[in-house]
């Protein structure tokens, strides 16, 4: 079953720091520029934590980003920049936002709370992305350090009733922070503390399987700190419902998590896009040539981008959007020749864009090693289609695929069958920021 907890967090002390100075985007989204313009922000945001910049003298384990974490994470607590909640809560957690390339407004509800760690293998949590070693092994070494979780792992759950929303997020429903980010996002947040509500949620959560949204490494790194860290018998624990909260069997049994309602409004994926650089003897009307057998392709020019992608946007898929040197093509994929090619992949795979361009296109047709793939040797991955073009007419890049999102139902299927996609498959708009609550473990 899923097992959700309050908690006291830490909470950054709004009496000393503007909480928009503080917070963070998640560490992965953070590029070099906005990373120094956190540092620039304030003494105290929480990149100097998450994400530190090395130092010309450091020394692994002895002076480097995770000792400095370390060391301002114990400062800031001492100073009361960071304070811890009198009482076990749960976090009310609303974001409204407008999706790139659109004026629409949406908002998307859901709880922070820790929520258990459990095996994959248990089919209560499921995953739907690869992971790669390299940055697991930055967050344990985070994780080591400061024994801490600074944002939560995004996991989608499916509640068609609306039930959790409801008892949250009542008529009236009044934020105790509320601010807006450098993307225009507008975040709201309250505590609740109440524990006949905290047990409703808890209760309602129970029956629920859980799909990882976002934090893929951040929770298996979390999970293999779990089973280091699980005393060996756990203590009997009685309560009394009525006037008492569930607690984690021992601390690092748990992570801070971000729960949202699959059935709710205001679930974005945004399509990431694929550019490709430093392909030695890479040739154009070659690859085309070689792509004829599983695609078929259409010319499209040199017209307005927005209407080449709402024209992918309507394609039989897979299909994707290839830009070169030579011009813009549309590749839809020939399904019995797709079949073919990746046999030895489920049909369920075979039917998502992203799979197809990586294991058929990337690997098969050019050459790009798996290894190549997940270390990003000669691939990019860009969120805004005119970004991408632009690093290919600019002479960057070799080519670019622009992509359609993934789908929910997509993520979901695949998910629920215990198959997973390339990384970087699913972006899901806006990102949930760091900062807000804290898991400390001790």
């Amino acid at each position: 079953m899923a097992r959700i907890y309050p908690f006291r967090a830490l909470r950054y002390n709004t009496m000393d720091v503007d909480i928009a100075d503080v917070v963070t985007q998640p560490y992965d989204k953070i590029s070099p520029a906005m990373q120094q313009a956190y540092y620039a922000r304030s003494p105290y945001n929480l990149v100097r934590i998450i994400l530190g910049l090395p130092e010309l003298f450091d020394e692994p384990g002895q002076n480097d980003v995770y000792t400095r974490a370390a060391r301002d994470f114990a400062d800031w607590r001492e100073l009361g920049i960071l304070y811890r909640e009198t009482e076990p809560c749960i976090f009310a957690y609303a974001q409204r936002f407008s999706v790139p390339g659109s004026s629409a407004i949406h908002e998307r509800r859901g709880f922070i709370a820790l929520g258990e760690l459990q095996e994959y293998g248990q089919s209560i949590v499921f995953r739907h992305e690869q992971t790669l070693a390299k940055p697991k092994e930055d967050r344990r070494q985070l994780l080591d350090a400061t024994r801490a979780h600074f944002g939560p792992i995004f996991m989608l759950y499916s509640d068609p009733a609306l039930t959790v929303d409801r008892t949250l997020f009542r008529p009236g429903f009044r934020a105790e922070i509320e601010f807006t980010d450098e993307f225009g996002v507008e975040h709201r947040l309250t505590r609740v503390t109440e524990p006949n509500t905290i047990n409703i949620l808890a209760g309602a959560m129970a029956d629920k399987k859980l799909i990882i949204a976002d934090g893929h490494h951040r929770y298996e790194t979390a999970l293999a700190y779990a089973r280091q860290h699980a005393p060996a018998s756990l203590p009997h624990q009685e309560r009394n419902l009525s006037n008492s909260v569930p607690t984690p069997p021992y601390p690092a049994a748990a992570a801070m998590m971000h729960f949202v309602n699959m059935d709710g409004d205001g679930l974005t994926i945004l399509p990431t896009h694929r550019v490709l650089f430093d392909l030695a003897g890479f040739d154009t009307t070659a690859f085309l040539a070689k792509a004829e057998a599983c695609f078929s392709i259409e010319r499209l020019g040199a017209n307005d981008l927005s209407t080449q992608l709402r024209k992918l946007a309507e394609a039989n898929r897979p299909a994707f959007l290839f830009v070169a040197d030579h011009g813009r093509f549309l590749l839809t994929g020939k399904p019995d020749a797709v079949a073919d090619a990746l046999a030895h992949l489920s049909e369920r795979q075979r039917r998502l864009d992203v799979v197809v361009l990586h294991a058929l296109v990337l690997e098969k047709l050019l050459g790009i090693k798996p290894e190549a793939i997940r270390e990003q040797t000669h691939l990019r991955y860009v969120r805004e289609a005119h970004e991408a073009l632009e690093q290919v007419t600019e002479g960057l890049a070799n080519a670019a695929f622009l992509m359609n999102a993934c789908t929910l139902d997509q993520l979901r299927e695949i998910a629920f069958a215990g198959d997973v996609m390339p990384q970087k498959s699913t972006d899901f708009y806006p990102k949930l920021l760091d900062g807000l609550a804290i898991y400390a473990l001790d």
